[in-house]
């Protein structure tokens, strides 16, 4: 699989997403749960073996216990991958996450609702301490967000090494910046306009996820949007769950290869 880099790291341009690792479905509290049960410590480092084999070299998952002490599992069971941490917002500031994270990780982004909350309420300018924190740790740093307003005010403001750029924004973050389980989200297609037309304006490489629409997106049109606007040193996260479609994995990065020659043939042709 292609690889780029990201801060120091190479990293393969699909990479494997934790949400449904840690229940976090975005399709409901009965999905949320069914994720929880299906996903066992075993399951998830199977499914990490198998993104290995596929040539995924680098997972994006949650700085939390859980998370943390099944990768190091993983790792002293032979595992490869490379870990991105995301902060988590139940643990308080973002310095909390990325300090557990330092020396462990090979990157770790503020999570994208504490962004896009602080952003709502005026107070983005409390990123800039974290951001200089991750660099006294001397962390690759990145930036996540489900609002293109708020990753224009980091581009004009931030030095961070790559940003998070969700293809839609399904729920308000104004009040509560962690996500809210049974929450009705919305997945609109202008917000995929407006995130895909931002991205060509960034400086640092793009990390695009939520491409899917948690699900409600066809795989096959997801991917041949996300081959469109990715740039030659972007890359594209996903989580699988492998219960409804055990070559869930396997199919995607089918699809991407897949959707990248065939673009690349037709500007060639």
């Amino acid at each position: 699989m292609q690889t780029v880099r990201i801060g120091k790291s190479r990293v393969s341009r699909l990479i494997v997403g934790g949400n449904p690792f840690s229940g976090f479905s975005h399709q409901g509290r009965q999905m949320d749960a069914e994720m929880v049960a299906y996903y066992t410590p075993e399951r998830i480092k199977a499914t990490l073996r198998e993104a290995e084999s596929l040539g995924i070299n680098t997972a994006i998952l949650r700085a939390d216990d859980h998370i943390m002490g099944l990768l190091s599992e993983h790792w002293r069971e032979g595992g490869k991958i490379q870990w991105f941490g995301q902060t988590c917002p139940e643990l308080g500031a973002p310095e909390v996450s990325l300090e557990r994270v330092a020396g462990v990780a090979a990157a770790c982004h503020i999570h994208g609702g504490v962004v896009d909350n602080l952003f709502a309420n005026g107070q983005i300018e409390e990123l800039i301490p974290a951001v200089e924190y991750a660099r006294k740790l001397r962390l690759t740093v990145g930036l996540a967000s489900h609002n293109p307003d708020a990753l224009r005010w980091a581009e004009q403001n931030l030095d961070v090494d790559y940003y998070m750029c969700s293809y839609y924004n399904p729920i308000a973050r104004d009040e509560v910046a962690a996500h809210r389980a049974g929450t009705d989200e919305l997945y609109r297609q202008e917000d995929r306009r407006a995130m895909t037309k931002l991205i060509p304006s960034l400086s640092k490489p793009a990390i695009h996820y939520k491409v899917m629409a948690a699900g409600r997106n066809d795989p096959v049109e997801a991917f041949r949007c996300v081959a469109r606007c990715m740039r030659p040193g972007d890359a594209v996260c996903v989580g699988v769950y492998t219960k409804v479609k055990p070559d869930m994995l396997k199919e995607d990065v089918e699809l991407l290869e897949q959707s990248l020659a065939a673009l690349s043939k037709a500007r060639t042709s």
